[in-house]
């Protein structure tokens, strides 16, 4: 089938990609000159493991290719798929729309056959009917039919959950659009991957739904881990211990300094938009997205307290600052909120990160960026494990320790533990929801 992406952020440039190995012949679309210039060198915008070696594949044999002529573009293309931002808005916490109906009026001036337009953007309830009208608005006489294919994809394993989804759900109104979305899933379909077919609210719901969820775990593991801290339980066994709980599960039940990243801030502050417009607080919802900013602040106040109560001076390093490992991207991480109040009270930060430094030179203004962990923590004061790379998983402690004017660690992803931090040769040891040592 002949599929039209628009738009190459990282989901619709993982997702054309993805469906150009499932043999489609893919043509994505962007306006930045800049970006499809890189694709079109064959370099890659975004930091996901393995997108490049894919892409790579498919142009070469001729499924896949980049342009900013969505008219072309879309020329004779069974399904549209609008994949651009939907950020939150200003004032009120929507989400932004003006994109995705830009598209919309864009794709109706330049389709001329049947078409499926399919919104791949996280958009509030409601929004593929808007996206129909405004296409029937702007080409009353235009066959064609809109359809909800929401992502869900994890950054740093975006690949795998597209090729081995969990679920795919695919909105349409009508018999003819679901079956061209069953053609395009064809090859998922054929391994037993469920696909489920739905009315458009519900999967635009789904997706809301399934974010806000998993945002919700996150952050009732964080408040757990606060109580464990004082109550002198370990989070790392009483997570494990609900998790064991089939009806529970232990994905997201990990204690850390909060969620960030493209998708759950924005979409638990929409589903709560959603709710209010609806006069249905999400009452759950709301008070997630306020227990995690709290989280955020709360991992300040740990940094500050191994120093002694005051950073003003001292020299920190601080280990990973996007928001997971094994991506780029900065949106929303907790480092945006703990690495400010670090430098504006008077300490002296070093910041490492595998694929940080791009996003956060500009982000993060104030701090000095190293490449080696070993290099940042020379004569430092204290050293912060803020996101979990690999490579900070098995670092050598005591030479970490040795290297240090004052050997203190905040691990704010319960990377290590309190008998491997004291064998290192450590004054003082934190972390999430279990008991540390120092500083009493």
């Amino acid at each position: 089938m002949k599929i039209a992406m628009i738009g190459t952020g990282y989901v619709g440039l993982v997702s054309g990609v993805c469906f150009s190995d499932f043999g489609h012949d893919v043509v994505c679309v962007d306006k930045d000159p800049a970006k499809l210039d890189l694709l079109n060198r064959g370099e890659v915008p975004i930091y996901e493991p393995g997108l490049d070696a894919l892409m790579a594949k498919n142009v070469e044999a001729g499924r896949l290719s980049f342009t900013g002529d969505l008219k072309d573009a879309v020329a004779g293309a069974d399904a549209v798929f609008i994949a651009v931002g939907t950020p939150t808005r200003r004032g009120d916490g929507h989400a932004d729309l003006t994109y995705v109906y830009a598209a919309a009026e864009e794709i109706a001036h330049a389709v001329s056959d049947y078409t499926v337009v399919v919104t791949k953007s996280t958009v509030p309830v409601g929004t593929n009917r808007q996206v129909k009208q405004v296409i029937r608005k702007a080409a009353p006489d235009l066959d064609f039919d809109v359809a909800s294919n929401p992502e869900f994809l994890r950054e740093g394993a975006a690949i795998d959950d597209f090729m081995r989804p969990d679920r795919v759900v695919v909105g349409v109104q009508s018999d003819r659009a679901a079956e061209v979305m069953a053609e395009i899933y064809r090859p998922l379909f054929l391994r037993d991957f469920p696909i489920m077919t739905t009315d458009l609210e519900s999967a635009e719901m789904i997706k809301y739904a399934a974010n806000a969820f998993l945002a919700t775990k996150i952050t009732f593991i964080n408040e757990i881990a606060a109580l464990c801290e004082r109550t002198g339980a370990n989070v790392k066994s009483v997570s494990k211990g609900i998790g064991l709980d089939g009806r529970i599960g232990n994905k997201f039940l990990h204690a850390g300094p909060g969620y960030g990243g493209s998708c759950f801030p924005k979409d638990t502050k929409a589903l709560a938009r959603i709710g209010q417009e609806h006069a249905i607080p999400m009452q759950i919802t709301e008070t997630v997205i306020k227990v995690n900013e709290e989280v955020k602040r709360s991992m300040i106040d740990k940094v500050v307290d191994i120093c002694d109560g005051n950073v003003n001076g001292k020299i920190i390093a601080v280990l990973g600052v996007t928001f997971k490992p094994n991506t780029d991207d900065m949106r929303d991480a907790p480092s945006l909120t703990i690495v400010p109040a670090l430098v504006g009270g008077g300490a002296k930060v070093r910041v490492v990160d595998p694929q940080g430094k791009h996003e956060g030179e500009a982000l993060l203004p104030g701090v000095n960026w190293s490449d080696d962990a070993y290099k940042a923590v020379q004569n430092a004061d204290a050293v912060v494990i803020m996101t979990e790379w690999n490579e900070f998983r098995a670092l050598d402690l005591k030479k970490i320790a040795k290297r240090m004017a004052s050997p203190r660690m905040a691990d704010l992803r319960n990377v290590y533990s309190i008998k491997e931090a004291k064998r290192a040769g450590f004054e003082a040891y934190v972390s999430i929801g279990r008991e540390g040592f120092g500083n009493d």
